[in-house]
């Protein structure tokens, strides 16, 4: 019999919940890249294709967001909440930044004359799209998470010993971070 209180379920649930949709997300893209690994051996792969230089730059974005955002994370369990909204305004900027990027990849694929679909698309550069707007898609969750970590700092609901949307909110964006850095490297170094 288990003696936690009410508070004590209620976290675990949400923090199990949280790792449960991380864990389907991971699956979703292990069975895209595993897609990825078998179609490379297609005759009509692109072995050759260059990652656009604003893919690189927007995961030095996503890297530095994670780390502004544990440091705000940090902020709050020092009670130094004017540091803490400073800190996911940075995160949030930075998000922003990452997406931005993100199409600026896009319109420089697009330059070089590989599109998602029709005769001037390859199976190579679709791959590309769907991973990367994917995890756009999912990336699109984690500003709104950004966008409710910020309001409730704004309404004063975090305090040091009441963090756990905090916490969560923290632990999705690393897993974001974590997921694009995979993608990024899995691309760059399987050719």
């Amino acid at each position: 019999m288990t003696t936690d209180t009410l508070a004590q379920k209620n976290r675990k649930a949400k923090k199990m919940m949280l790792w449960f949709g991380m864990i389907s997300i991971t699956m979703t893209f292990a069975g895209l890249t595993s897609a990825y690994v078998v179609s490379s051996t297609r005759a009509d792969w692109l072995r050759d294709f260059e990652m656009p230089e604003a893919f690189t730059f927007s995961t030095l974005l996503i890297f530095i967001s994670s780390i502004t955002f544990h440091l705000g994370k940090r902020a709050l369990m020092q009670d130094q909440m004017q540091q803490v909204k400073r800190w996911v305004l940075v995160t949030l900027a930075l998000a922003l930044l990452f997406v931005f990027t993100q199409f600026q990849g896009f319109g420089q694929i697009i330059a070089e004359g590989y599109y998602f679909t029709g005769a001037q698309s390859t199976i190579t550069t679709s791959f590309w799209y769907v991973l990367v707007l994917l995890h756009l898609a999912h990336l699109a969750a984690g500003i709104i998470v950004l966008g409710v970590v910020y309001y409730n700092l704004m309404q004063n609901t975090y305090s040091p010993t009441k963090i756990l949307g905090f916490e969560l909110a923290v632990t999705f964006w690393h897993f974001l971070d974590f997921l694009w850095l995979y993608l990024f490297f899995f691309v760059l170094l399987y050719r």
